[in-house]
């Protein structure tokens, strides 16, 4: 495959998942939102949304208010934001199209009719309105491109490169939705435990659509310390940082059996992947959740950078 070909597809991937991500985080910040102020609800609320996506700075650029519609805007359409949903989903479309013939049709006219749909809204909201089914719009595209994929595409290089690029997207959103939880929402003067936290981390966990997945594994009340566990090592929860980084070794494995190369990506995924299987949540939490996460962060730029210079992006 030309390392062209291998970038757009990368790319692609992650740019989707990005898209996703986007979408779900507003969901649970109009959640945390609707909160009283006075529990540090609404302003609070949206900076977090900010900081997940580390578009605070950029934001704060703009001498806009941190309110709901400005926020959302920014997050959603805004072709100035290269994170925001139009953004994502132009350059996925843009770098799929360069690669057409790797995709299946069903795969294809997921994203391009993603990209029609959300190209109809413009650049701005008219409102809360129209926010809920641009929400629901993007979330079922990306699922749709999701199912074409695993049911329609070879089982080979382009398959690999895209779900490699999904896998360490998905980990770095992960990551950064916990730290912003533990490290930044919660309000000071606010005990943790309390029915502000306890409501903040059942919206985590609405976010990432696993509610369900936490009844089922632990039977227990929502508890900071076990949705960290699901998150980060428990490998049968499919965004936990354990889970992407499975998938990413194996793609990887797949690929250096493919072409007979092993090189620097491979050394760093296997080094995170051993520092995963490794710990355990309570030796995470006496070390500092915050730091392992910003660790963490750090590592999978370097394996996203160490991916593209294997292959020559």
């Amino acid at each position: 495959m030309l390392s062209r070909t291998a970038s757009n597809l990368f790319w692609m991937g992650r740019y989707l998942e990005r898209a996703d991500f986007t979408a779900r985080l507003i969901e649970a910040t109009q959640r945390l939102s609707a909160l009283p102020s006075s529990y540090g609800g609404a302003g609070n609320a949206w900076e977090s949304a900010l900081a997940a996506t580390w578009m605070t700075q950029a934001y704060g650029e703009r001498g806009l208010s941190v309110d709901e519609h400005s926020v959302s805007e920014f997050l959603t359409l805004d072709p100035g934001n290269p994170s925001s949903i139009r953004s994502c989903l132009e350059v996925a479309r843009a770098n799929a199209r360069t690669v057409r013939t790797a995709l299946t049709e069903e795969g294809w006219e997921a994203i391009n009719s993603a990209w029609l749909e959300i190209a109809r809204y413009g650049t701005s909201l008219d409102g809360r309105e129209t926010l809920g089914p641009l929400l629901d719009l993007v979330k079922h595209a990306i699922s749709a491109f999701e199912g074409a994929a695993q049911r329609t595409m070879l089982r080979g290089d382009a398959f690999w490169f895209v779900n490699m690029g999904s896998a360490i997207e998905r980990a770095d959103n992960s990551a950064r939705l916990l730290d912003v939880k533990y490290h930044l929402l919660l309000p000071r003067g606010e005990s943790v435990g309390g029915s502000l936290d306890y409501f903040q981390w059942t919206t985590i966990l609405r976010t990432v659509s696993a509610m369900t997945a936490y009844r089922w594994v632990y039977r227990d009340s929502v508890k900071p310390w076990l949705v960290a566990d699901l998150l980060i090592l428990n490998r049968q929860m499919p965004r936990s940082l354990a889970s992407c980084y499975d998938e990413i070794l194996r793609h990887l494995d797949l690929l250096a059996a493919h072409s007979g190369k092993r090189g620097a990506a491979h050394r760093l995924a296997a080094a995170g992947h051993a520092r995963l299987t490794g710990c355990d949540i309570d030796a995470i939490f006496t070390r500092g959740l915050h730091e392992f996460l910003t660790q963490f962060i750090t590592d999978n730029n370097k394996l996203g950078e160490a991916i593209a210079e294997q292959y020559l992006f």
